[in-house]
């Protein structure tokens, strides 16, 4: 459940000023042109009204990669965990940078706690009550986006922009995923062998 007024107080408690020039975009190959582009989804934090937009990047290459391609496809099933080359066919990244400084909620501590929102948030593979949550952030506060843990993960944060803040980042030109050095030694990270 989430409260109808979230506390003044705890979101300025949880406000963080970010700025990065190395978070990374996973996007599909048919959107390189529009690195910064966005449209309306079924993803962790997205309205569920359609009213706004969000923009997701990673910290670090094997979340970018995890959050966009791999999410739970190995659930469940015995390793070996294997992925082919042309898996990634169709993919593109690009390092995302921010011009101004974004004014983040961090979800990364005890901000659920204190906000007496669930942590299922941020944790849960099902994402209704993070829409819902986020809906109620978009449209109470003047934030530009949500700074919060990879479910997929751990230990890497990641930052859900909304679309009044995209106008403040910068991308460089996005590049085919298949073709990074990174590729193979990221998916190893993952405990994912590329074939």
């Amino acid at each position: 459940m989430i409260p109808a007024v979230l506390d003044p107080g705890v979101l300025t408690k949880y406000t963080r000023r970010w700025r990065s020039d190395a978070y990374l975009r996973t996007t599909p190959w048919e959107h390189r042109a529009t690195p910064l582009g966005m449209g309306f989804g079924k993803t962790r934090f997205a309205s569920p009204a359609d009213s706004f937009r969000l923009l997701y990047i990673a910290g670090t290459l094997p979340a970018s990669i995890a959050e966009a391609i791999v999410r739970d496809r190995f659930e469940g099933m015995s390793p070996p965990r294997e992925m082919t080359r042309g898996e990634f066919d169709g993919w593109g990244i690009c390092e995302i940078g921010a011009g101004g400084d974004l004014r983040l909620l961090d979800l990364t501590g005890n901000a659920c706690f204190d906000l007496g929102v669930s942590t299922d948030i941020i944790g849960a593979k099902a994402q209704d009550e993070a829409r819902t949550f986020s809906q109620r952030l978009y449209d109470t506060t003047d934030l530009d986006g949500i700074l919060y843990a990879s479910r997929l993960q751990p230990g890497t944060d990641c930052v859900a922009v909304y679309d009044r803040a995209v106008p403040l980042l910068i991308a460089t030109p996005v590049v085919e995923l298949e073709t990074l050095v990174n590729l193979e030694p990221a998916l190893r990270s993952l405990n994912i062998a590329l074939l």
